[in-house]
């Protein structure tokens, strides 16, 4: 039984194909056409989806679509005509893509891929509940899914038992959690659906100056976390901006301009919405275990990104267990979908052992032997070296400890937004000047973004209050005490940008600027490759951790084949580039001739 899942229309399409219940592949669009969060159909990863396992479009039973287009229509037609005629510009602005795509979805899957099956449809937030709950490791468990909004539903409340999950509470739109942290990140000058992750990483230089302020005005939050937003402040429903004069009279001054200096407004208000936003989870899931009795908790949505929140949730909630889908976003929904059909539709039973989940650690891309890598970058002319077994590991274990910083391009690329290991950029945590080098002459990226440290499983507790497993990476953690570096009295004084030189912990590289990190845990019969790296480095250094963020620029998608690596390996100031078995030195290299020059293309401050 072969089913497709599609998500596609509003940002990270993918595709993710489910054989016999098993989740065998799964890609996000903008792998494969380069275009960050591409939106259109993902073509593309459905056709790597079926030549994964050698399959054609005839052999699929089911292709499912997650989320239902002619109920989302009615809520856009029902908010222009309440709104009308504010409503007009960006009705007139969406009509077109609705007419063309999004209101004929059965005709355009039989255009792009050829198929003359039968099609379903989930509805969105039953697709996010789906790929919550399904590849869990638990027979049962309560279910939180928040986002911007599916259909009406922006936020979910549900428990899971078996093959079947049932929904508690629902918030509807226009109230919603994630519709409100993404007015802040357009209101700090970030791109929507993009930037939120800047703002949970600016969050930590700011003060809760405007905390209560948020509560007081823009949000009715109630004890149970079901809550109603004041939306005289908003303009999403009826306009192109997500907020108003309103908005920016609140908060003294008007929208931050992109690319602008960071002031300490900005990092004050990331820092209250980053309050609110974990206030919210955290009443969501005690009234959740009120009401199922779980010990277990389920989170997806793109709120379930949102790993300090998913931390604190952790760590003060009630739950004893707690499983996020690694691709909580939309790109996720395809792989809830095509499992939705599995066990709801076709009433499969699922089994499984309490421990272990489904998700195959989220490596579910592409990958490429030796003579494919050869063949790919064989118009480039790259100089590389062969290296056999050990060597592998030992030779790149002793180049990261001289800080040197490595792209490192092995096995299956990763599905959704994290690099874990096969599709990562990697340096040593124990460096002072790491972050700063990666994040401006590397990612070409704001100097104040935290890295996460990949961390040996057997040595987590050494270095992390996390219990459990944190396999990708969606957990914050603080670090340990006994690895911290103790402010000095002149250094207790800064605030702000300030503190980002300030040395935290002996892993300075890895350690926000509030003593905690986004930790990912390796366990070798899961990772074995990036285990046997870590443990490498382990051996030379004495330290287990290694700094892991994913292999791409600001502005462009995750790495995927060979040749996208080393040309960004080539067009950025990395060291080091690992494909499979072969070395490639940037100083061996032939001069690179492309005209994009993405040291002047990203300059910042």
């Amino acid at each position: 039984m072969n089913i497709l899942g599609i998500s596609a229309f509003y940002h990270d399409s993918a595709a993710c194909l489910v054989v016999d219940g098993q989740i065998v592949a799964a890609a996000q669009e903008e792998r494969f056409t380069r275009k960050k969060h591409d939106f259109n159909f993902p073509k593309e990863a459905a056709q790597f989806c079926l030549k994964s396992k050698g399959l054609t479009v005839d052999a699929l039973d089911y292709v499912v679509f997650y989320d239902k287009p002619v109920l989302k229509f009615e809520r856009l037609l029902e908010t222009y005509l309440t709104t009308a005629p504010k409503g007009f510009t960006s009705y007139a602005k969406a009509l077109p893509l609705w007419l063309k795509h999004k209101l004929w979805i059965p005709d355009t899957i039989r255009d792009e891929l050829g198929y003359k099956g039968e099609i379903l449809f989930t509805e969105h937030h039953q697709s996010h509940a789906g790929s919550a709950f399904y590849p869990s490791p638990f027979a049962e468990a309560a279910i939180l899914t928040i986002d911007g909004v599916g259909e009406w539903t922006t936020n979910s409340l549900g428990i899971g038992r078996g093959n079947e999950f049932s929904i508690v509470k629902e918030i509807q739109f226009p109230h919603s959690l994630g519709l409100l942290y993404s007015a802040f990140t357009y209101f700090l000058g970030f791109k929507v659906n993009s930037g939120e992750y800047k703002v949970m990483g600016l969050a930590p230089y700011g003060r809760p100056l405007y905390t209560q302020q948020i509560l007081d005005n823009l949000i009715d939050l109630k004890d149970d976390g079901s809550f109603h937003l004041n939306l005289k402040y908003f303009n999403y429903m009826e306009g192109l901006r997500m907020t108003n004069d309103a908005f920016a009279d609140l908060f003294g001054g008007s929208r931050r301009k992109p690319e602008s200096p960071l002031t300490q407004r900005e990092m004050d208000l990331a820092r209250s919405i980053q309050e609110v936003t974990e206030e919210c989870m955290l009443r969501q899931a005690r009234f959740l275990h009120r009401e199922t009795g779980s010990q277990n908790l389920c989170l997806a949505g793109g709120v379930a990104l949102n790993c300090v929140g998913n931390g604190r949730v952790l760590r003060e909630g009630p739950f004893k267990n707690v499983w996020i889908q690694p691709a909580a976003g939309d790109a996720g929904g395809a792989l809830g979908a095509a499992l939705c059909v599995w066990y709801g539709y076709l009433n499969k039973p699922r089994v499984v052992d309490g421990t272990h989940d489904l998700q195959k650690q989220s490596l579910l891309g592409p990958s490429f032997t030796n003579d494919e890598v050869v063949n790919r970058l064989a118009p480039f002319k790259p100089v590389y070296h062969l290296l056999e077994g050990d060597e592998l590991y030992r030779k790149t274990a002793e180049l990261l400890a001289q800080e040197k910083v490595i792209g490192w391009f092995q096995g299956r690329m990763e599905f959704g937004p994290r690099a874990l290991g096969n599709r990562s950029i990697i340096g040593d945590p124990r460096s002072r000047s790491m972050q700063s080098t990666m994040n401006l002459k590397i990612k070409y990226r704001e100097s104040f973004r935290p890295f996460a440290p990949a961390i040996l499983l057997e040595h987590a507790s050494e270095y992390f209050e996390l219990e459990g497993e944190s396999p990708y990476m969606l957990l914050v953690a603080p670090v340990k005490e006994e690895r911290r570096i103790p402010l000095t009295e002149e250094q207790s004084t800064l605030f702000g940008i300030a503190k980002l030189n300030v040395p935290k912990s002996d892993i300075p590289a890895v350690t926000h600027v509030d003593y905690s990190a986004r930790v990912q845990t390796v366990r070798k019969e899961a990772h074995p490759v990036f285990h046997r790296l870590l443990e490498e480095f382990y051996h030379q250094t004495g330290c287990p951790v290694l700094v892991n963020t994913s292999f791409n620029v600001r502005g462009e998608p995750i790495v995927c084949a060979p040749e996208h690596a080393y040309q960004c390996f080539m067009r950025c100031q990395m060291d080091y580039l690992v494909i499979n078995n072969y070395l490639f030195a940037k100083e061996e290299q032939p001069q690179w001739q492309d005209k994009e020059n993405w040291q002047t293309k990203f300059e910042l401050d």
